[in-house]
């Protein structure tokens, strides 16, 4: 395993799952927790993400009830072209992450909007820019799976 994924990152990781504070100093509450100063924290997290331990490091929020859009979409690539249509649609800010699945669709990504609107011309601009079909799942039923990864 990365020697940088020591005993503090892991506990940063496996804390900051639980949730974040929400205060004026929300990192300086963190790291109290944690047994560290901010400043270590805020540097361990910037370092997790530059090395790739960490991809993401923020909240997650309902789009649909701030009055966006949300949806799981698929795409058929042919192999030779998937990392240059992952390029693409990756590129694109509405974008949460792009994965490959061993399946006829084998690109699945999530697409977030500001608005039903702006997903549709999301959705119409990547059909465009890679000539390749995407398939819209939007959610039909919410589930709440509380998913705690600890490391």
């Amino acid at each position: 395993m990365d020697e940088s994924l020591d005993e503090i990152n892991r506990n940063i990781i496996n804390t900051l799952q639980y949730g974040f504070p929400i205060c004026d100093h929300p990192f300086r509450e963190a790291a109290a927790s944690l047994n560290i100063t901010e400043s270590e924290l805020l540097e361990r997290i910037r370092v997790m993400r530059e090395s790739g331990i960490l991809t993401r490091f923020g909240p997650l929020f309902n789009a649909e009830e701030m009055g966006g859009a949300f949806s799981l979409c698929a795409m058929k690539i042919p192999s030779e072209k998937f990392d240059s249509v992952a390029d693409k649609v990756n590129a694109l800010p509405q974008v949460a992450h792009n994965y490959q699945r061993d399946h006829a669709m084998n690109m699945w990504f999530v697409l977030a909007t500001e608005s039903p609107e702006e997903k549709l011309e999301t959705l119409k601009k990547i059909e465009l820019q890679t000539g390749y079909r995407v398939y819209d799942m939007p959610k039909e039923k919410e589930y709440f799976v509380g998913l705690y990864l600890k490391v």
